[in-house]
């Protein structure tokens, strides 16, 4: 059975970092692309960033260019998702995702097929 843990988040202040963590269990010995999306409160969730299946590449939505960081620790099974410079309104449950097959695209929500159970992050002004 796929499992995907997330652990980290919680409450900071504007300008603040937090770094999230996702750790893969029940998919060992498999390479696949994973991301992030985050759900606002009364808003429908969106892409945050992702990578590919051998960590080649890395993708990330306009709004977190350049202050996110996605990357992944293989020999851990663990996606990580470092965030800088946070503002209110990254406030939100963030989600990390896995492909089981490599759709070639890494933006939309209905190419993943597991997700983790979210972990909230509010940041104040």
């Amino acid at each position: 059975q796929v499992q995907l843990v997330q652990s980290g988040g919680g409450l900071v202040q504007a300008g603040s970092s937090l770094r999230l963590s996702c750790t893969v269990l029940g998919l060992t010995g498999a390479r696949y692309p994973m991301g992030w999306f985050r759900q606002a409160p009364g808003k429908g969730r969106t892409f945050v960033a992702s990578l590919t299946w051998n960590s080649d590449k890395t993708y990330y939505s306009d709004s977190v260019k350049g202050r996110f960081t996605i990357s992944r620790d293989e020999s851990e099974h663990t996606l990580f998702l470092e965030m800088n410079s946070l503002k209110p309104e990254d406030t939100a449950v963030y989600y990390c995702a896995a492909q089981l097959y490599n759709s070639g695209t890494y933006s939309s929500e209905v190419n993943y097929d597991y997700w983790g159970q979210g972990t909230q992050v509010t940041v104040s002004s």
